[in-house]
């Protein structure tokens, strides 16, 4: 696919002291201007796995019922394009989250699995890195742990997204790219053989390891911040539903202000933001905890909108890696998409199902723990799954692999009833080939109108950080 870029940003690329003749008052001038068209601050943000279907089915779930209008939401109000995902044809058609934040990175197509490197496994440079390179303060956000596939195709090279060690080491050993971290991972940078944490600490790092101490970050030190083993909880398991977004406000904050007690200030940042865990609900055919997760990631948006209203030199670029799950509103030829139920809801169903299998099931306790009154038949099959489990229940990759079979096919039962309440459809555990959307707001946005690959959009980011991209 070609990329073509707007007047304003051609001339980004091409204006010249030396091809136009200008004197060195004008041509200080025209680099003067050439920077203030540029934004200082940008924000990519991905929802992993978040398919058009997924921020359909959100604006039917977060819309006001006592309305007969079906109200906008923050995807609805700055809707760009579409993006195509597909990785470099050794892998196919259809993408997994490295190969697909390799091309958002970079701007260069690789292999299902590649990390930051392109089909000869060789280094690729990432916007990220460019941007630390131009004195910018960098940061990542994630919800998943931050050596997985998205946060490691921005800050590593590797072979392979399943080194999650070597992706961790790499963090430190191939120079800190980043001045502020936050997600999971303690299984990774805790480990017997190497405690990274104390490695970043004696960097010079803040560490912090529960969300209350987002709210005291030192203004002039870089920090990382890890919350969970692995990843971080399911959003309705949390100890705060909207993890991410209050993690995007203070890492906005803190970048900010770093920049400010920096030696050349206003230079402004980079920020990554991963709403991971939209992918692990769809691997899972999960509609309540998609719908949680897309909730955190709007509200994360909405706080953008607020920070870019404050900041308007800074730029939001919003997409998904991929589509997950083949996620259908309406299912089994019936005319209808139902989001009442999932919104009352208070656990994730991992939750739930594990709560079933370590309890007896009774209306009184099942009705508490959906926060909905289940019919009995719902109740009846629940029991059933949890008497007679089948034995080829089989678990979706994000699950954890000493998960029993009573409570597998309780987890099944549980998703079944909110598919067939809401009347949800999903036609696959993996990825799908289908374009993604693409959204953004603020400085330059406009860049981002139409159809565009997915590496169009790093070259256009490259482009708006003042590299040349040929």
């Amino acid at each position: 696919m070609k990329l073509f870029l707007p007047t304003l940003a051609l001339s980004l690329l091409t204006v010249s002291c030396t091809s136009t003749g200008l004197t060195d008052d004008k041509s200080k001038l025209a680099v003067s201007e050439q920077a203030s068209s540029l934004p200082k601050n940008v924000i990519m943000v991905i929802g992993d796995g978040m398919g058009p279907a997924y921020t359909s089915a959100y604006r039917y779930f977060s819309d006001n019922p006592d309305t007969k209008a079906v109200e906008e939401t923050v995807f609805d109000r700055h809707l760009r394009g579409l993006s195509s995902t597909y990785p470099a044809p050794v892998s196919g058609v259809v993408t997994d989250s490295a190969a697909s934040a390799t091309a958002l990175a970079t701007g260069v197509k690789s292999y299902n699995g590649a990390i930051g490197i392109d089909v000869n496994k060789k280094e690729v440079q990432t916007v990220l890195e460019w941007a630390k390179l131009q004195g910018k303060k960098t940061g990542v956000v994630v919800t998943s742990q931050i050596n997985h596939a998205t946060p490691a195709s921005y800050l590593a090279h590797n072979e392979s997204r399943n080194n999650y060690n070597e992706i961790a080491d790499s963090y430190f050993d191939d120079g800190l790219k980043a001045d502020l971290y936050l997600g999971g991972g303690w299984k990774y940078f805790i480990r017997e053989d190497r405690n990274l944490v104390d490695e970043f600490k004696q960097a010079g790092f803040h560490y912090l390891d529960n969300y209350q101490g987002l709210a005291n970050l030192p203004n002039n030190k870089p920090v990382l911040g890890l919350f969970a083993d692995v990843g971080l909880p399911w959003a309705l398991d949390d100890t705060n539903k909207h993890r991410l977004s209050a993690m995007t406000k203070s890492a906005a904050h803190h970048l900010v202000n770093l920049q400010k007690h920096d030696e050349s200030p206003d230079k402004g940042f980079f920020m990554l933001i991963e709403a991971s865990q939209v992918d692990w609900a769809g691997h899972g055919n999960d509609i309540s905890d998609a719908m949680a997760e897309m909730d955190d990631l709007a509200k994360t948006l909405e706080y953008l909108e607020h920070f870019v209203e404050h900041h308007p030199d800074t730029l939001v670029v919003v997409t998904a890696d991929h589509s997950t799950g083949g996620f259908t509103l309406a299912a089994n030829g019936k005319y209808e998409w139902q989001a009442k139920d999932l919104r009352t809801m208070q656990h994730s169903v991992y939750f739930i199902a594990k709560q079933l299998a370590a309890n007896e099931i009774n209306a009184d306790y099942v009705n508490t723990l959906f926060n909905l009154e289940l019919s009995q038949d719902e109740l009846n099959l629940l029991s059933k799954a949890k008497a007679t489990p089948p034995l080829d229940n089989h678990k979706n990759i994000y699950q954890d692999k000493n998960t029993s079979a009573a409570e597998l096919a309780l987890l099944k039962q549980v998703k079944l009833i909110m598919d067939n309440r809401t009347n949800s459809g999903w036609t696959s555990g993996g990825h799908t080939a289908i374009d993604v959307p693409v959204f953004a707001f603020g400085k330059q946005s406009e860049l981002f109108n139409g159809a565009q690959d997915n590496t169009d959009i790093a070259k256009k980011i490259f482009t708006l950080l003042g590299k040349e991209v040929r």
